[in-house]
C-alpha cells in the first residue's frame, strides 16, 4: 500500500508479537490481554523514539477500524503514560469489517426499531444476548455460532471482508453452519490465518 500511494516516500518498519496460547479455555481473559497489550506497548514506544525523527510524522496501519476490539488507541495512550517519549497523533477512521460485511450481504445491521449489539465469541458463547435479535460477532475463534444451529436464526458470514480472498456465506444457520466450518478450515489451512465476522440474525416469531 505504501509503495503504491507513496513511493520512495516512506520508511517502513514491521515488529511480530504472537499471542501465545490461542488455543486454550482461558485465552482471551483480561490477564492475558494485558500482557500481550504491554508488549506492544514495548514495541511501539521503541518504534516512535529510534524511527522517528523529530520533524516526522509515523502512522500505525489498522486493519479495519480502530474503534471496534481494536487495541491500537489505547496502546498508544499507554506509551504516552510512561512518559518517556512525547507525541500528539489523530485517528483517521477505516472501514470496519462490520460495515464492510452487511454491505457484501446487502443488508443492515439491523431491522426496523431494532437494536443490533457487537460482541465477541467468548461473550456469544455464554449466552445469546437478552432482549437483541441481530448480533454481530467478532473474535470467534471457536466458531460459537455453533450453539445456535438449533435455533430459528440466519447468518450472514464473511472471512478477509474486502480482500481478494473474501469469502461470503448467508442463509438459515443450520444449513450455512456446516459450510462456513468446512471452508473456514481450508481457508486457514492455506493461509496459515483467518479473520472473520458475522452477524447472527434470529427471525421473528410468528405468534
Amino acid at each position: 500500500m505504501l509503495e503504491e500511494h507513496l513511493p520512495g516516500a516512506v520508511t517502513a518498519s514491521s515488529r511480530r508479537v504472537t499471542r501465545s496460547g490461542t488455543g486454550r479455555p482461558g485465552y482471551g481473559l483480561l490477564p492475558a490481554v494485558g500482557d500481550w497489550r504491554s508488549a506492544r506497548a514495548d514495541i511501539y514506544e521503541r518504534l516512535i523514539s529510534e524511527e522517528l525523527g523529530e520533524d516526522q510524522t509515523g502512522a500505525f496501519l489498522v486493519w479495519g477500524d480502530p474503534s471496534l476490539y481494536d487495541s491500537t488507541i489505547g496502546i498508544l495512550e499507554e506509551v504516552l503514560e510512561r512518559g518517556r517519549v512525547v507525541f500528539g497523533y489523530d485517528v483517521v477512521p477505516g472501514i470496519s469489517s462490520v460495515s464492510a460485511l452487511v454491505a457484501r450481504h446487502r443488508t443492515g445491521l439491523n431491522r426496523v426499531a431494532r437494536p443490533v449489539q457487537i460482541t465477541t465469541g467468548r461473550r456469544l458463547a455464554e449466552g445469546f444476548p437478552e432482549g437483541v435479535d441481530d448480533v454481530v460477532v467478532m473474535l470467534d475463534a471457536h466458531q460459537s455460532f455453533r450453539a445456535y444451529a438449533d435455533q430459528d436464526v440466519d447468518i450472514y458470514w464473511g472471512a478477509y471482508i474486502g480482500t481478494p480472498d473474501e469469502i461470503l456465506v448467508s442463509g438459515p444457520l443450520a444449513e450455512a453452519a456446516p459450510r462456513i466450518e468446512r471452508l473456514r478450515a481450508q481457508a486457514r489451512e492455506r493461509k496459515g490465518w483467518i479473520m472473520d465476522t458475522y452477524l447472527l440474525r434470529r427471525r421473528p416469531s410468528e405468534s
